[in-house]
């Protein structure tokens, strides 16, 4: 079952099953936050229908900051069951040799994401205190969980016939002291390295760390010779690692990556090595928040990189879903252009090649 957040009785009828006020219930700030998503996926106050308040506490800050740190704790719970039972995605736990008592991170993929031989969609979000299936929580809470969440996207694919797997490169620490998992980035977690509290999680300690993993372990063992990557914000840097890193790998598997605002620096990470560089010219496309029309080329001085256009909209929030549409026929065409090349390349047989082949 999938949703496309605007079909009434679909959107309805998972939100009967999956509530994110049943996951607020019986906690401390279930008075504080009586908030759920509406039929068109909008985060609304259950009484006033009002958009989520920041200042609750008038002029508390530290108060309301705990209790928005809170509903991005509750949103986290509900966009992995949306994940799960929406999106019909398999919780995929790392390290594959983890011990019981060893932390773990994990990352989502679909049934056949490595057996079946369709194109794989992987999805790479920026960094944050977001996890997997979100593009940005502050998104979620202002614009709606069609905007902030990768559900769209992860539905595009699979209507498409693709696999899909969800990288979760942000989860890279566990707090011991709450004996919960704390999402978090390696900057953040800097002011507790004193603290013996904070453990990162083997293989997954970074987002570079998470999605080396992931490729090694998964990805590049995966039955699909043809692999895309959607990539926003910092995960645009960590997929050019990612390149550097495994660079034969990636360029005999990687077809096209779609990024979205992304901070990657080509020069300064490839070292200007020259077939790193073509092949992201060849094979990449960015889109930017841009105040020009969706598509229109968009020129950056002194920056080599690749073909970079507007995602249709100046708000970053929003660049992901303004552009979805748009991505996907680029990965489409791309996918296409592939295949007719190597339909070109490859040995035509005819009848004098196959009776030389006999008679050998």
């Amino acid at each position: 079952m999938m949703t496309d957040f605007t079909g009434e009785h679909t959107w309805l009828q998972i939100q009967h099953e999956l509530s994110l006020r049943k996951l607020i219930e019986g906690s401390e700030y279930q008075e504080d936050l009586k908030y759920d998503f509406n039929i068109k996926g909008e985060l609304r106050h259950l009484d006033t229908n009002e958009s989520f308040v920041f200042n609750y506490y008038k002029s508390r800050f530290e108060q309301n900051h705990k209790r928005y740190e809170v509903l991005g704790h509750f949103i986290t719970q509900y966009v992995y069951e949306l994940l799960e039972r929406v999106c019909m995605l398999q919780k995929v736990y790392i390290p594959t040799d983890a011990t019981e008592d060893e932390p773990r991170s994990f990352f989502f993929m679909s049934k056949n994401a490595l057996t079946s031989s369709s194109s794989l969609i992987i999805l790479l979000q920026d960094r944050g205190v977001f996890c997997a299936g979100q593009w940005g929580q502050k998104t979620i809470v202002r614009d709606g969980l069609r905007h902030g969440t990768q559900i769209p996207f992860i539905k595009m694919a699979l209507q498409s016939h693709w696999e899909v797997i969800v990288l979760n490169p942000n989860d890279n620490f566990v707090d011991l002291r709450s004996e919960k998992h704390h999402f978090s980035t390696r900057e953040e977690a800097v002011t507790f390295t004193q603290s013996v509290w904070w453990i990162p999680k083997r293989g997954s300690s970074s987002p570079e760390e998470h999605t080396m993993y992931v490729w090694d372990h998964f990805i590049s063992k995966s039955a699909a010779k043809n692999v895309a990557f959607i990539a926003h914000g910092y995960g645009g840097l960590v997929f050019v690692d990612l390149l550097v890193q495994r660079r034969c790998e990636v360029m005999n598997k990687v077809f096209s990556v779609a990024f979205i605002d992304s901070v990657h620096n080509t020069q300064h990470q490839t070292r200007n090595n020259p077939q790193i560089q073509e092949w992201i010219l060849k094979c990449c496309r960015e889109w930017v928040s841009n105040s020009k029309p969706l598509n229109k080329t968009v020129d950056f001085l002194l920056r080599t990189n690749c073909p970079t256009v507007s995602a249709g909209t100046e708000k970053c929030g929003l660049a992901p879903s303004c552009c979805l549409h748009a991505i996907f026929k680029y990965l489409k065409s791309s996918l296409k252009a592939k295949t007719v090349t190597a339909f070109r390349h490859s040995p035509i047989a005819t009848r004098s090649s196959t009776k030389k082949r006999a008679n050998k």
